[in-house]
């Protein structure tokens, strides 16, 4: 059982953040300026990397054979690091000011920090580890808030200044998950045992609800961009992509809700 489920998870991790890899990539190149080929290039580049790992990943199911689908896991771990340390060069190059473009320095980290994340996941699950410690549910809560924080951030900055009202409620939003972010920092320093259930499912019920509320504006706001119903600076695969981490985040908060449950 516990094979089928790390061939699983570990195929479901894959195929979600492949994608992600992949459009990270493609929004990069098409911030840089044009005399920034050899970046452009590098960009290129991994998106034809991902999108092999996506080919060679549709040839899997969950009845792959374990050691098959943790030597691609390795792989896969590779084309992560990698496209993680393209992400920190620019952002080392931005902040230095020897580069100049339209990727905002908090945009880099912010994509940085999912590769970090994918690597890591991809590691785990080829060390056999797939249930949750007390400890690795706050420490997972405080990645994707703070990335739902910065979406919200995004959002604000890439809507035209005419939108008052959408602009306000992106504001809105960063201002509730920085709130939220520093509420699952103090928590994560007081470090609660499993016996603390009711307050990690009061927790992660919060986050859901917060979340579920940020999901549904960014649908709206997708669907709008979509439309060419609003004035933004937004490509629309940008909309889709939070959406779809949105939805991610609501998934992993109920994965370990009835983790929970089980203990």
């Amino acid at each position: 059982m516990a094979t089928n489920q790390i061939v699983a998870r570990s195929l479901d991790e894959i195929k979600f953040w492949s994608r992600i890899m992949k459009e990270h990539a493609l929004f990069l190149s098409l911030g840089f300026t044009y005399e920034q080929k050899q970046l452009i290039d590098e960009a290129n580049g991994f998106i034809s990397l991902f999108e092999r790992i996506e080919e060679k990943l549709s040839r899997f199911t969950v009845n792959s054979d374990l050691r098959q689908v943790q030597a691609f896991n390795t792989e896969v771990y590779q084309a992560a690091a990698a496209i993680y340390g393209y992400k920190r060069k620019i952002l080392d190059l931005t902040l230095r000011c020897q580069i100049r473009h339209n990727n905002f320095p908090l945009l880099i980290d912010h994509v940085s920090r999912e590769a970090a994340y994918f690597a890591n996941r991809l590691k785990e699950l080829n060390e056999g580890k797939l249930a949750p410690t007390p400890d690795a549910v706050i420490e997972e809560n405080v990645f994707f808030l703070k990335i739902m924080a910065d979406h919200a951030k995004f959002i604000g900055h890439l809507l035209d200044p005419s939108e008052r009202k959408l602009v306000d409620q992106a504001r809105e939003f960063s201002h509730d998950f920085d709130q939220l972010l520093f509420q699952a920092v103090d928590l994560d320093y007081m470090r609660p045992q499993s016996e603390t259930k009711p307050l990690l499912g009061q927790f992660l019920n919060q986050n859901k609800v917060s979340v579920a509320s940020l999901r549904d504006f960014k649908k709206t706001a997708r669907d709008l961009i979509e439309e060419c119903r609003i004035k933004s600076i937004i490509h629309p695969l940008l909309a889709d992509h939070t959406f779809r981490e949105a939805s991610r985040f609501i998934e992993i908060i109920e994965m370990f809700e009835a983790s929970l449950s089980r203990t």
